[in-house]
């Protein structure tokens, strides 16, 4: 690797919009977000699943086919 070229790292504060913070380490000082994994629906269990179905099982549902 040559010298000097690389970017340095180092210790990146980072805050949620929602007040969890956490550090990383990036080439910025300081991270603001917006979504983290602490308040995300997916990460929490929150986010629903909606099974919507194909258009071949509304087409049959539609027409009573089988």
């Amino acid at each position: 690797m040559r010298e000097g070229i690389h970017p340095g790292y180092k210790n990146c504060k980072v805050t949620c919009a929602c007040g969890n913070t956490f550090e990383i380490q990036s080439m910025k000082e300081e991270m603001r977000l917006d979504v983290c994994s602490a308040c995300h629906p997916f990460y929490t269990g929150q986010q629903k699943m909606i099974n919507r179905g194909g258009r071949v099982e509304k087409f049959k549902k539609k027409f009573n086919i089988e």
